[in-house]
């Protein structure tokens, strides 16, 4: 006898693809996985959600965030209700945890303990490594499941954030380069933005706008140029963990050329913020590296026009309030933004402003990070086979509040507090479950789950 209801769900609405959408479509999930999808007439099932006239995205990847760079490991409670509400179904969360970085496989398995007890939406984890030291735990802690690797050429704290010199970053790069994983950097050359940060101080500029000035674009494209040569030299794939100038991506490109294998990222601010928005935030749109010009902005654009930003991600930063007021003293605000619930509705109105489609959304916010984090295809697509995860967007005229996230109170601010939007997500599905329903998070503590790494290919490999 035929069952007359195969599938346990099925999801109807306008269907975003990488490559195109379809109108009317449906996609149909058994247990936890797609097993269908088309267009017109839905096929029988246990449940039927109705999105028509909305857009069925796939579930966002975060490829870059901080859940425990200000609370520790209890801020992944917090950070992953926020993405929830945001349709970000994955997050991949950086390795610079309060008060131990992630630099042994014991401790990246205990943070394994914590995302499965405490995590709203699945996550992959970063590793790093000691500022001199301990590479021989490179490879324990990409068999324990790393999705990627983080260095930075600039210190924010000796033990928690070094820098790493350049010869333990080369060694560094070549253990990197068996695992088949990625190393993201974070791209500032510290001498310079150390000897101007102290020239601007001792002549008291120490106004918002300071931040920008003493972190001009040759502090990224210097230490660009030094990771890499050495991604050329050791054969690592080497990737920018946040480009705010198109020209880290040309560069990127240039080294492909010549046989390394280099990429970068955009953070979703460089696609809108310009340094007149940090005078008008002050701390509370302090981040590393800063905003740019609007000339820039609108080069970064044409970068993503091009095909040569790898992925978009937040850098989704959630300190608490306080240490994001500005008191005179730029230099002594936290560096970082919230962006994780805003994330959907912002990407989608970028593109419609710029008359791009949802589908480069679908590519540059979840298939390319989940690809780059070795997590595809289980992550990131709507695919036969893959994860239940969307992002459901209502589209229509809304304004961003800041009040609406989903952290702690001390953390709901946001630099896109007022902003106009051209979308707000009605709903996001983890796995075939509702995790928010448009006003409020489903999803407990420990919905979410760890997820390894897939496979050691470099998203770079033909």
């Amino acid at each position: 006898m035929t069952d007359p209801a195969p599938y346990d769900l099925v999801i109807t609405g306008d269907v975003v693809l990488s490559d195109r959408v379809v109108a009317g479509g449906y996609v149909a999930v058994r247990g936890e996985t797609i097993a269908a999808i088309g267009e017109g007439a839905p096929p029988p099932a246990q449940r039927v959600a109705r999105y028509d006239g909305k857009l069925v995205l796939p579930g966002l990847v975060d490829g870059h965030m901080h859940t425990a760079s200000s609370r520790g490991w209890p801020g992944i409670h917090g950070a992953t209700l926020s993405a929830a509400a945001g349709g970000v179904t994955t997050v991949c969360d950086m390795p610079y945890d309060v008060p131990e970085p992630v630099t042994t496989a014991a401790l990246f398995k205990e943070k394994v303990g914590w995302v499965e007890r405490t995590a709203h939406v699945d996550m992959a984890l970063y590793g790093t490594i000691k500022k001199t030291g301990g590479l021989d735990e490179i490879a324990g802690i990409a068999a324990a499941g790393a999705s990627a690797f983080k260095v930075s050429t600039y210190e924010y704290d000796a033990h928690r954030f070094p820098r790493i010199d350049h010869p333990t970053m080369l060694s560094a790069f070549a253990e990197i380069a068996k695992t088949g994983l990625m190393v993201a950097v974070h791209n500032e050359d510290q001498e310079l933005v150390v000897k101007l940060t102290e020239a601007a101080k001792a002549a008291g500029n120490t106004s918002p706008i300071w931040h920008c000035r003493t972190r001009p674009p040759i502090t990224e494209t210097m230490a660009d140029l030094e990771i890499f040569e050495m991604a050329l030299e050791t054969g690592a794939h080497v990737h920018i963990a946040h480009s705010s100038l198109a020209r880290g991506f040309e560069l990127a490109r240039m080294y492909q050329g010549q046989g390394a294998k280099c990429s970068g990222e955009a953070c979703i601010q460089y696609l809108c913020m310009t340094e007149e928005d940090i005078v008008r935030l002050e701390g509370f749109g302090k981040c590393n590296p800063p905003f740019r010009s609007a000339a820039e902005v609108e080069r970064m654009w044409d970068a993503v026009r091009q095909g040569i930003v790898g992925y978009v991600s937040t850098d989704h930063a959630p300190w608490p309030r306080p240490r994001k007021e500005y008191a005179g003293d730029i230099f002594a605000v936290g560096a970082g933004l919230t962006g994780m619930q805003s994330f959907a509705p912002l990407m989608y109105t970028l593109l419609a402003e710029r008359g791009l489609p949802p589908t480069v959304m679908a590519r540059l916010c979840s298939e390319e990070p989940a690809r780059f984090h070795g997590l595809d295809p289980r992550k990131g697509g709507i695919r036969l086979g893959a994860d239940a995860d969307f992002c459901i967007l209502e589209t229509g005229d809304f304004v961003f509040d800041e009040r609406s996230i989903q952290d702690q109170e001390d953390a709901r601010w946001s630099p896109y507090h007022g902003r106009p939007m051209k979308a707000r997500v009605a709903s996001a599905i983890l796995r075939g479950t509702e995790i928010w329903d448009g006003a409020e998070v489903k999803a407990k503590p420990g919905t979410g789950r760890f997820v390894p790494r897939q496979h050691r290919r470099s998203a770079l490999d033909a």
